[in-house]
C-alpha cells in the first residue's frame, strides 16, 4: 500500500502541476489542451486540476484509499463521455488529429475503472455519518451539475463568458463526471468520503472565486445573470467546505 500511496502523491504533484500551469497560462501547459481557447477557460480547466490534485494528495497522504471510488468513478465518467466525443470529432474530415485524445481519453478510462473496482474492495476507516447538512448540499450539487452538464453538451451558454463549441461538450463531460463525484457520496453518507469531496471543491472554489469576482466589472450583459448564479454557488460551496473542514468541531481536520 506505501507504494501505491507514493504514487498516488506523485500523480497529485503532477496534476498540481498542470494544474497551476493552466491557471498562470503557462505556454507549455495550455498548449495540451485540443484546440486554442481562452483565458477563462484556461482558469477553469485549472481550478477542476486542482480539484483533483488535492483529492488525490489527501488520499495518497494519508492512505485513506477507501475514499478512491468516487474520485475514480468520476474521472471515469469524464473519460468515458470525452473519448466519445473525440472520436466523433477524428471522424470530420480535417479533424483527424483528436483521434490521439480520443485515445488518451479511453486509456484513462480503463485506468480509472481499474482503479475504481480495485479500490471498492477497500473498506473505509472508521468515520461517521455524513452531516445532514452536507448531504443536502450534494443532492443540489448533483441536480445543478447535471442540468449544466446537459446545457453545455447542447453548447446552451452557462458559463459568463462566450465557450469554444467544442468546448462547452468537454466542460459538460467534467459536470457530468462531477456529477457522480456526488451521487457517491450521496449513496455512501460517510464522512471520509465526503470530506475529500468537499476538499476538492474547496480548491476549485479557492481557483476561481477572485477572478470571477473580478470578472463583475468586464462581463457581458447577457452573461451577468450566468455569473451571479455561479459565484453564488462557488461562495455557498466554499462556505460548507471551510466550515466542516475547518470550524465544525467533530469534523475538522486533526478531530
Amino acid at each position: 500500500m506505501k507504494i501505491i500511496g507514493y504514487l498516488t502523491v506523485l500523480g497529485g504533484l503532477f496534476i498540481l502541476a498542470l494544474a497551476i500551469g493552466f491557471i498562470f497560462q503557462i505556454p507549455a501547459a495550455i498548449s495540451i489542451w485540443p484546440w486554442p481557447d481562452g483565458p477563462l477557460s484556461h482558469l477553469f480547466i485549472g481550478s477542476i486540476l486542482a480539484a483533483v490534485s488535492v483529492a488525490a494528495l489527501w488520499i495518497g497522504g494519508t492512505g485513506e484509499f477507501g475514499a478512491l471510488p468516487a474520485g475514480s468513478l468520476n474521472i471515469l465518467v469524464i473519460a468515458v463521455s470525452t473519448s466519445i466525443y473525440f472520436f466523433q470529432l477524428a471522424s470530420q474530415e480535417g479533424r483527424q488529429n483528436m483521434m490521439l485524445f480520443g485515445i488518451i481519453s479511453l486509456f484513462m478510462a480503463i485506468v480509472s475503472g481499474a482503479a475504481f473496482l480495485w479500490s471498492r474492495r477497500i473498506p473505509l476507516s472508521a468515520s461517521s455519518p455524513t452531516p445532514g447538512l452536507v448531504r443536502a448540499s450534494f443532492g443540489i450539487f448533483l441536480a445543478a451539475l447535471i442540468l449544466a452538464s446537459g446545457a453545455l453538451i447542447f453548447k446552451i451558454p452557462v458559463f459568463p463568458w462566450a465557450l469554444n463549441r467544442d468546448s462547452s461538450v468537454i466542460f459538460g463531460c467534467i459536470f457530468l463526471g462531477d456529477a457522480f463525484y456526488f451521487l457517491y457520496g450521496l449513496l455512501y453518507p460517510r464522512w471520509k468520503n465526503a470530506f475529500g469531496q468537499l476538499l476538492s471543491f474547496l480548491a476549485y472554489d479557492l481557483v476561481l472565486i477572485p477572478p470571477f469576482l473580478l470578472l463583475f466589472k468586464t462581463v457581458q450583459p447577457e452573461y451577468m445573470l450566468n455569473l451571479v448564479v455561479y459565484v453564488g454557488v462557488l461562495i455557498y460551496s466554499g462556505t460548507v467546505a471551510v466550515y466542516y473542514l475547518f470550524i465544525n468541531p467533530q469534523t475538522r481536520f486533526g478531530s
